[in-house]
Protein backbone atom coordinates (compact mmCIF):
# COMPACT_ATOMS: atom_id res chain seq x y z
CA UNK A 1 0.00 0.00 0.00
CA UNK A 2 1.45 3.05 -1.24
CA UNK A 3 1.53 6.50 0.97
CA UNK A 4 -1.51 7.84 -1.22
CA UNK A 5 -3.72 4.78 -0.59
CA UNK A 6 -2.92 5.17 3.23
CA UNK A 7 -4.07 8.54 3.00
CA UNK A 8 -7.27 7.74 1.12
CA UNK A 9 -7.88 5.20 3.31
CA UNK A 10 -7.58 7.23 6.77
CA UNK A 11 -9.83 9.57 5.47
CA UNK A 12 -12.58 6.94 4.84
CA UNK A 13 -12.05 5.86 8.07
CA UNK A 14 -12.25 9.07 9.49
CA UNK A 15 -15.72 10.03 7.70
CA UNK A 16 -17.41 6.47 8.68
CA UNK A 17 -16.23 7.34 12.37
CA UNK A 18 -18.26 10.93 12.14
CA UNK A 19 -20.92 9.65 10.34
CA UNK A 20 -21.25 6.73 12.96
CA UNK A 21 -21.19 9.54 15.32
CA UNK A 22 -23.77 11.59 13.39
CA UNK A 23 -26.23 8.85 13.35
CA UNK A 24 -25.77 8.53 17.15
CA UNK A 25 -26.46 11.85 18.00
CA UNK A 26 -29.38 12.11 15.53
CA UNK A 27 -30.93 8.42 17.31
CA UNK A 28 -30.43 10.28 20.52
CA UNK A 29 -32.42 13.37 20.04
CA UNK A 30 -35.04 11.48 17.59
CA UNK A 31 -35.72 8.69 20.32
CA UNK A 32 -34.86 10.94 23.58
CA UNK A 33 -35.87 14.39 23.32
CA UNK A 34 -38.15 15.19 19.77
CA UNK A 35 -40.69 12.23 20.50
CA UNK A 36 -41.05 12.74 24.32
CA UNK A 37 -41.52 16.11 23.43
CA UNK A 38 -43.95 15.24 20.78
CA UNK A 39 -45.83 13.43 23.47
CA UNK A 40 -45.85 16.14 25.68
CA UNK A 41 -47.34 18.50 22.75
CA UNK A 42 -49.83 16.01 21.36
CA UNK A 43 -50.51 13.38 24.05
CA UNK A 44 -52.98 11.62 22.72
CA UNK A 45 -51.57 11.28 18.99
CA UNK A 46 -47.78 10.64 20.59
CA UNK A 47 -48.88 8.12 23.03
CA UNK A 48 -51.19 6.64 20.19
CA UNK A 49 -47.80 6.29 18.05
CA UNK A 50 -46.20 4.80 21.12
CA UNK A 51 -48.29 2.13 21.79
CA UNK A 52 -49.51 0.88 18.17
CA UNK A 53 -46.85 2.05 16.30
CA UNK A 54 -44.40 0.52 19.18
CA UNK A 55 -42.40 3.63 19.19
CA UNK A 56 -41.72 2.99 22.69
CA UNK A 57 -38.14 1.95 23.77
CA UNK A 58 -37.57 0.11 27.16
CA UNK A 59 -33.95 1.71 27.23
CA UNK A 60 -35.12 5.32 26.55
CA UNK A 61 -37.66 4.07 29.71
CA UNK A 62 -34.96 3.19 31.73
CA UNK A 63 -32.70 6.05 30.99
CA UNK A 64 -35.28 8.73 31.79
CA UNK A 65 -35.61 6.81 35.32
CA UNK A 66 -31.82 6.72 36.35
CA UNK A 67 -31.50 10.37 35.10
CA UNK A 68 -33.92 11.86 37.20
CA UNK A 69 -32.48 9.41 40.33
CA UNK A 70 -29.13 11.08 39.63
CA UNK A 71 -30.97 14.32 39.36
CA UNK A 72 -32.30 13.98 42.87
CA UNK A 73 -29.11 13.32 44.09
CA UNK A 74 -27.58 16.13 42.37
CA UNK A 75 -30.42 18.02 44.25
CA UNK A 76 -29.70 16.79 47.56
CA UNK A 77 -25.94 18.23 46.96
CA UNK A 78 -25.92 20.91 45.02
CA UNK A 79 -29.13 22.83 45.13
CA UNK A 80 -28.67 26.12 46.24
CA UNK A 81 -27.57 26.69 50.14
CA UNK A 82 -31.15 28.98 50.42
CA UNK A 83 -33.78 26.24 49.06
CA UNK A 84 -31.43 23.17 50.45
CA UNK A 85 -30.69 22.47 54.05
CA UNK A 86 -29.56 19.40 53.61
CA UNK A 87 -26.42 18.08 55.01
CA UNK A 88 -23.98 15.96 52.51
CA UNK A 89 -23.75 13.22 55.68
CA UNK A 90 -27.24 12.65 55.43
CA UNK A 91 -27.25 11.70 52.06
CA UNK A 92 -28.64 7.98 51.74
CA UNK A 93 -28.08 7.10 48.02
CA UNK A 94 -30.60 4.09 48.17
CA UNK A 95 -33.29 5.76 49.71
CA UNK A 96 -33.09 8.48 46.87
CA UNK A 97 -32.88 5.51 44.39
CA UNK A 98 -36.36 4.30 46.07
CA UNK A 99 -37.97 7.42 46.13
CA UNK A 100 -38.19 7.38 42.34
CA UNK A 101 -38.23 3.79 41.94
CA UNK A 102 -40.71 2.54 43.91
CA UNK A 103 -43.24 5.00 43.36
CA UNK A 104 -43.37 4.17 39.53
CA UNK A 105 -43.38 0.57 40.32
CA UNK A 106 -46.01 0.50 42.45
CA UNK A 107 -48.35 2.61 40.14
CA UNK A 108 -47.89 0.11 37.65
CA UNK A 109 -48.35 -2.80 39.23
CA UNK A 110 -52.08 -0.90 41.14
CA UNK A 111 -52.82 0.55 37.70
CA UNK A 112 -52.58 -3.18 36.34
CA UNK A 113 -54.53 -4.83 38.33
CA UNK A 114 -57.27 -2.34 38.43
CA UNK A 115 -57.46 -1.92 34.25
CA UNK A 116 -57.60 -5.41 34.36
CA UNK A 117 -60.82 -5.29 35.85
CA UNK A 118 -61.99 -2.32 33.81
CA UNK A 119 -61.18 -3.82 30.56
CA UNK A 120 -57.97 -1.81 30.11
CA UNK A 121 -56.15 -2.82 27.20
CA UNK A 122 -52.66 -1.30 28.09
CA UNK A 123 -50.29 -4.15 28.88
CA UNK A 124 -48.31 -3.94 32.57
CA UNK A 125 -44.96 -3.42 30.20
CA UNK A 126 -47.37 -0.27 28.19
CA UNK A 127 -47.88 1.29 31.97
CA UNK A 128 -44.29 1.20 32.99
CA UNK A 129 -43.11 2.61 30.06
CA UNK A 130 -46.21 5.22 29.80
CA UNK A 131 -44.91 6.42 32.98
CA UNK A 132 -41.46 6.75 32.54
CA UNK A 133 -41.81 8.48 29.39
CA UNK A 134 -43.79 10.75 31.32
CA UNK A 135 -41.04 12.05 33.67
CA UNK A 136 -39.91 13.90 30.54
CA UNK A 137 -40.75 16.96 31.59
CA UNK A 138 -40.02 16.15 35.45
CA UNK A 139 -36.50 15.88 34.29
CA UNK A 140 -35.72 18.82 32.16
CA UNK A 141 -37.31 21.01 35.01
CA UNK A 142 -35.18 19.47 37.92
CA UNK A 143 -32.49 20.05 36.44
CA UNK A 144 -33.24 23.73 35.98
CA UNK A 145 -34.46 23.80 39.28
CA UNK A 146 -31.31 23.36 40.37
CA UNK A 147 -29.20 25.83 38.39
CA UNK A 148 -31.80 28.41 38.90
CA UNK A 149 -31.32 27.53 42.79
CA UNK A 150 -27.73 28.66 42.55
CA UNK A 151 -28.40 31.58 41.00
CA UNK A 152 -31.83 33.44 42.32
CA UNK A 153 -31.95 34.99 46.03
CA UNK A 154 -35.25 36.19 48.02
CA UNK A 155 -38.68 36.55 46.02
CA UNK A 156 -36.99 35.40 42.95
CA UNK A 157 -36.61 31.84 44.38
CA UNK A 158 -40.76 31.84 43.56
CA UNK A 159 -39.59 30.84 40.24
CA UNK A 160 -37.59 27.95 41.53
CA UNK A 161 -40.71 26.57 42.76
CA UNK A 162 -42.38 27.11 40.00
CA UNK A 163 -40.73 25.21 37.70
CA UNK A 164 -40.83 22.44 40.24
CA UNK A 165 -44.49 22.82 40.34
CA UNK A 166 -44.58 22.70 36.19
CA UNK A 167 -42.88 20.17 35.37
CA UNK A 168 -44.51 17.73 37.92
CA UNK A 169 -48.18 19.68 36.52
CA UNK A 170 -46.91 18.51 32.97
CA UNK A 171 -45.86 14.60 34.30
CA UNK A 172 -49.42 14.13 35.37
CA UNK A 173 -50.62 15.71 32.36
CA UNK A 174 -49.01 13.11 30.41
CA UNK A 175 -50.19 10.04 32.78
CA UNK A 176 -53.46 11.16 32.69
CA UNK A 177 -53.51 11.25 28.69
CA UNK A 178 -51.54 8.39 28.72
CA UNK A 179 -53.78 6.21 30.45
CA UNK A 180 -56.82 7.23 28.59
CA UNK A 181 -55.30 6.35 25.02
CA UNK A 182 -52.92 2.94 25.96
CA UNK A 183 -56.44 1.59 27.97
CA UNK A 184 -58.60 3.49 25.59
CA UNK A 185 -60.89 4.84 27.77
CA UNK A 186 -62.98 7.80 28.14
CA UNK A 187 -62.58 10.55 30.34
CA UNK A 188 -64.89 9.58 33.09
CA UNK A 189 -63.16 6.01 33.29
CA UNK A 190 -60.06 7.03 33.21
CA UNK A 191 -60.92 9.17 36.23
CA UNK A 192 -62.80 6.58 38.07
CA UNK A 193 -59.52 4.02 37.45
CA UNK A 194 -56.79 6.59 38.57
CA UNK A 195 -58.66 6.81 42.02
CA UNK A 196 -59.44 3.54 42.05
CA UNK A 197 -55.66 2.78 41.34
CA UNK A 198 -54.89 5.28 43.50
CA UNK A 199 -56.97 3.03 46.04
CA UNK A 200 -55.19 -0.20 45.27
CA UNK A 201 -51.56 1.57 45.64
CA UNK A 202 -53.14 2.55 49.40
CA UNK A 203 -53.70 -1.16 49.85
CA UNK A 204 -50.40 -2.58 48.43
CA UNK A 205 -48.24 0.10 50.76
CA UNK A 206 -50.83 -1.65 54.32
CA UNK A 207 -50.21 -4.87 53.11
CA UNK A 208 -46.21 -4.76 52.52
CA UNK A 209 -45.84 -2.82 55.91
CA UNK A 210 -48.33 -5.61 57.50
CA UNK A 211 -46.32 -8.52 56.23
CA UNK A 212 -43.19 -6.75 57.17
CA UNK A 213 -43.96 -6.06 60.84
CA UNK A 214 -45.60 -9.88 60.63
CA UNK A 215 -41.94 -11.02 59.74
CA UNK A 216 -40.22 -8.86 62.01
CA UNK A 217 -42.17 -10.31 64.75
CA UNK A 218 -42.01 -13.94 63.25
CA UNK A 219 -37.89 -13.56 63.00
CA UNK A 220 -37.62 -12.19 66.75
CA UNK A 221 -39.87 -15.26 67.55
CA UNK A 222 -37.68 -17.36 65.84
CA UNK A 223 -34.55 -15.21 67.22
CA UNK A 224 -35.62 -15.77 70.87
CA UNK A 225 -36.53 -19.65 70.55
CA UNK A 226 -32.88 -20.33 68.94
CA UNK A 227 -31.13 -18.50 72.07
CA UNK A 228 -33.85 -20.06 74.67
CA UNK A 229 -32.47 -23.26 72.65
CA UNK A 230 -28.93 -22.78 72.37
CA UNK A 231 -28.74 -21.24 76.11
CA UNK A 232 -30.42 -24.36 77.30
CA UNK A 233 -28.05 -26.59 75.64
CA UNK A 234 -24.90 -24.61 77.12
CA UNK A 235 -26.61 -25.73 80.53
Amino acid sequence: MNNEQHIERKIEEKKDFWLVVKEKLSYFYREYVKFPAFILAHPLKGFYEFKEEKRAKVSVAITFMIVLVVLNILSFQYAGFEVNQNELKDLNSIAEILYIIAPIILFTVANWSITTLFDGKGKMKDIFLMICYSLFPMIWATALSIILSNFLTGDELAFYGLTLAIGGFLMLYMIFFGMISIHEYGLGKNVLTILATLLAAGIIVFVMILGFDLFQKMYGFLYTLYEEITLRDLL
